[in-house]
């Protein structure tokens, strides 16, 4: 079970730790969130699950009793060298524990660790993720390899922007790259009350299953379509001009079979378009 409010402050100050808004420390008090968390990511023995940000170890307790092999990388000192001190002791077989920034370790050295065996194991993502680096954390598992599934505690906007659908306000370059490789199944609302301390903002488990044939965007036509949702007021045709060197007269014209045109905006086309897009286009210098 999590530490409740009071014992989860009580620690803190054995530890002589203050939580860090920078780093997004809000700790997970609520024993139902945890639960849901395993259950939405169908947590079984034996699973490999990568976790950012373990914090406490609330979920990272979960996570090992269920008897998967966690993979987990906390860029607090103090948070690590407690976790190490601790769960690193009752489970020296099953924790890997790195001390590293999540951004330069996405996958919290599962990769790097597993290099020669050729390929990695299926695995799956389950984390309390700091909302501050969300979208860019994001960006970097997008570009492979992809776990099959990810249970993410999020802040409500960041999961409604990955799950946005074209022709809305939020849809953008990230939803697109998300959509094409993942499924968006039912997740979960949070209240602020299930963190100590309690967030200014709303949260949300979004919970994303890969897809049969996800498609991963290169990143040269990732950078076109970031470019074009720059400035997604500007229709499609002249934010091409500058950005593709060929392909993008034969893209238009597929387009306009679906219904849409030169005139249209980034925003309104759908990701399987986008997708067709990756294969027909040459980047400009």
């Amino acid at each position: 079970m999590p530490l409740s409010p009071t014992a989860t402050r009580d620690l803190l100050a054995q530890l002589g730790h203050q939580p860090k808004r920078f780093l997004g420390q809000n700790f997970l008090v609520d024993g139902n969130i945890v639960r849901k968390s395993l259950e939405l990511a169908a947590v079984s023995a034996g699973d490999t699950v990568v976790e950012v940000g373990p914090g406490l170890g609330t979920l990272t307790t979960a996570l090992l009793e269920a008897g998967a092999e966690v993979w987990a990388v906390e860029k607090d000192r103090v948070l690590h060298e407690h976790l190490a001190a601790t769960l690193g002791a009752r489970f020296p077989e099953r924790l890997h524990l790195l001390e590293a920034d999540a951004m330069d370790q996405p996958i919290a050295g599962l990769g790097a660790a597993r290099a020669g065996s050729g390929t990695l194991p299926d695995f799956k993502i389950v984390a309390n993720l700091p909302y501050a680096i969300s979208t860019p954390w994001m960006d970097a598992i997008l570009a492979g390899p992809l776990p099959s599934r990810l249970v993410l505690m999020l802040q409500r906007e960041a999961a409604q922007r990955y799950a946005a659908s074209p022709g809305t306000k939020l849809f953008g370059s990230i939803s697109i790259f998300l959509q094409a490789a993942y499924d968006i199944a039912p997740g979960h609302k949070v209240a602020a009350g299930c963190f100590y301390p309690q967030p200014k903002i709303e949260s949300y488990l979004l919970h994303l299953v890969r897809k049969s044939a996800p498609f991963v965007f290169p990143a040269p036509v990732k950078k076109i379509i970031r470019a074009c949702f720059q400035q997604r007021r500007k229709q499609i045709g002249a934010l091409l001009r500058n950005q593709v060197a060929a392909g993008a007269a034969d893209w238009l014209a597929v387009l306009k079979v679906e219904g849409f045109s030169a005139q249209s905006r980034p925003e309104e086309i759908p990701v399987h378009l986008w997708i067709k897009l990756a294969s027909g286009v040459q980047p400009a210098a």
